[in-house]
């Protein structure tokens, strides 16, 4: 089969929160909002963004690099289908689940890498998009929100660090450090890629509803969700009140009884009757929470923020520090409803927790506008 010519604009992406993000960016590329620091998030009660939905000039191709767990996979393969109603092409690359496949989607992705002239990403953390930026000859390079890491990110290039995401230990013994050594060329040739070139040779953007700061020449465009409010909703609203999962336990930083417990405090003192999942949210995890509290359990098929908007949603929304106490209150903006963020307590967290993971955590909760401000539920652990 003869391969498709390069697009000019080419974006990877491997959880269905970065293609939403794609998709936002070029939706935005029409507004020409370049900010240096992203700013509080709007008030209620203002736009809801409708209009006709603007594609990104250019052509884009978006390159999917699915995960195995089959909530993510589900939930691109929908993200896939609504970018291709937005025009955009979608190519579903398989890089995981085979001895060869990442050496197989390397090789096939590297004439396009090499001939892009704009390359977007959506997590670069990733050990297989950083080694595809050894390839890169762009002039521009976008990164868009995959989550509070960008957060870790910005700050991380700042400071000239080693990327690393906030939840990671560290450890592995000999063989891991060994692989770290291995990969540090491939590590520092990323970190490289992230910084803007000296004469304006090469340009970083930053897409973000984060509260991060534009560095070193960086660029930041305010990601407030507007392709998601000009496509869907409003929402139609229920007496209830919503939780959030996040997928604490399953990094190793909150202790699984300690999470439980929490959630069923919650569930009582607000009222709540359902709980959205996360996709990384173990099944028996899960099961227990249904148990313990009666939890109506929710997987989403869709990222949160476009299931809140299409609704049905609860009047409240209480969410752990994670992502989306930034993000919905964009996507929800003029909705009445209210979101809520629920501190963890120290004394939730694993002995393994890092201290960044501490203060990662608290400056999700501390730096998080227009929600409501929960004290951390202090309830003994189960057992």
């Amino acid at each position: 089969m003869t391969p498709s010519a390069p697009a000019p604009t080419l974006a990877f992406v491997e959880s269905p929160v970065q293609l939403l993000n794609v998709l936002e960016w070029a939706h935005a590329q029409g507004a020409g909002r370049l900010l240096g620091v992203v700013p509080r998030q709007p008030a209620r009660g203002g736009g809801n963004g409708s209009g006709p939905v603007a594609s990104a000039a250019g052509g884009l191709r978006i390159v999917v690099l699915p995960p195995t767990d089959p909530m993510s996979r589900g939930q691109l393969r929908r993200m896939a289908g609504l970018a291709r109603d937005e025009g955009h092409e979608v190519r579903w690359q398989e890089a995981r689940g085979g001895r060869f496949a990442p050496v197989k989607a390397f090789a096939a992705l590297a004439r396009e890498v090499r001939a892009a002239r704009r390359v977007v990403i959506g997590d670069p953390f990733s050990r297989y998009v950083q080694l595809l930026l050894t390839l890169v000859r762009a002039e521009e390079l976008v990164v868009v929100d995959d989550g509070t890491a960008t957060m870790e990110f910005v700050a991380q290039t700042a400071r000239g660090e080693r990327l690393v995401r906030w939840h990671r230990v560290g450890g592995g013994g000999l063989p891991g450090r060994l692989r770290e050594l291995a990969y540090a060329p491939v590590s520092a040739t990323a970190r490289r890629r992230f910084t803007p070139g000296q004469g304006g040779h090469r340009r970083v953007e930053v897409f973000s509803s984060m509260p991060v700061t534009a560095h070193s020449g960086m660029t930041l465009r305010l990601n407030d969700f507007a392709w998601t409010r000009a496509r869907f909703g409003p929402p139609l609203l229920t007496k209830g009140t919503d939780l959030v999962g996040t997928s604490l336990v399953e990094t190793g930083v909150v202790d699984p009884d300690r999470y439980l417990e929490a959630v069923r405090a919650l569930t009582l003192e607000h009222g709540a009757t359902r709980y959205f999942a996360h996709r990384r949210e173990s099944p028996e995890k899960l099961r227990r929470l249904s148990e313990a509290t009666g939890l109506e359990i929710v997987r989403p098929d869709l990222p949160l923020e476009l299931i809140a908007r299409r609704g049905p949603v609860g009047r409240t929304i209480v969410s752990f520090p994670s992502t989306v106490v930034h993000t919905l209150p964009y996507a929800l903006i003029g909705t009445g409803v209210t979101v809520a963020v629920c501190d963890v307590d120290p004394s939730w967290l694993t002995a393994s927790a890092s201290e960044r993971a501490r203060g990662f955590l608290a400056g999700v909760t501390d730096t998080a506008r227009d929600v409501h401000r929960l004290p951390a539920q202090t309830a003994p652990a189960a057992g």
